[in-house]
């Protein structure tokens, strides 16, 4: 079972990979920040497989939430910051 787990941490990764490129190369900022929220979501998926590993699921569960608070947060703000700006 540990193979498997294995296997979807490195496909997770692969995917930060194709995000990252996104957030290097995206066109517009738009594209950039779009990058930057897939690059958290996988990595709050990847926090709660390693917390199946390791057996630990309530405290990987515990710090992922904060990371997708903070994801949301920072979100939040560079929306609400781009609205102002006139980029919209």
């Amino acid at each position: 079972m540990t193979s498997f787990f294995l296997f979807v941490l490195l496909m997770l990764a692969a995917l930060i990979l194709v995000y990252l490129y996104r957030v290097a190369q995206g066109p517009t900022v738009f594209d950039r920040v779009l990058g930057l929220n897939g690059i958290s979501t996988k990595s709050i998926l990847m926090l709660i497989v390693i917390g199946v590993v390791y057996d630990r699921v309530d405290m990987f569960v515990d710090i992922a939430t904060g990371y997708a608070l903070l994801n949301l947060a920072g979100a939040l703000a560079i929306a609400k910051y781009l609205e102002q700006r006139g980029a919209v």
